[in-house]
């Protein structure tokens, strides 16, 4: 399975909107897109409401984004976390290092998309 994400900024911020899986082959791709816009200052918002399943490798790249955004200081929120994902994500304790929501797609409505990568 492949990973897309989308990126779009609005006033509040960056978001970040993931679809399909975060594994081995995809986990790279995401830190990659993830990072710079950490790097930029502004509150960023990763929405996971398409994305299903996290593998080890997955939380790996969100736990390096997590230290890389506490080291700037910026805000990261999780959006639209599965009912799976977020039972992995809390019995490894990863999920205390987010703030989370559910209104991904209010934030996510801004327009136009930046950037948009595939990785398989």
């Amino acid at each position: 399975m492949s990973l897309n994400v989308k990126e779009r900024r609005n006033k509040g911020g960056t978001v970040l909107v993931a679809t399909g899986e975060i594994n081995s082959e995809t986990s790279g791709q995401l830190l990659q897109s993830l990072l710079p816009l950490v790097r930029e200052g502004r509150p960023l918002r990763i929405d996971l409401t398409a994305v299903t399943y996290v593998s080890s490798a997955g939380l790996r790249t969100l736990l390096v984004v997590y230290r890389e955004a506490q080291h700037a200081g910026v805000a990261v929120t999780l959006y639209g976390v599965s009912e799976e994902v977020r039972f992995v994500m809390s019995a490894t304790g990863f999920l205390d290092f987010f703030e989370t929501g559910e209104a991904a797609a209010a934030q996510s409505k801004a327009k136009p998309a930046v950037k948009t990568a595939v990785a398989r």
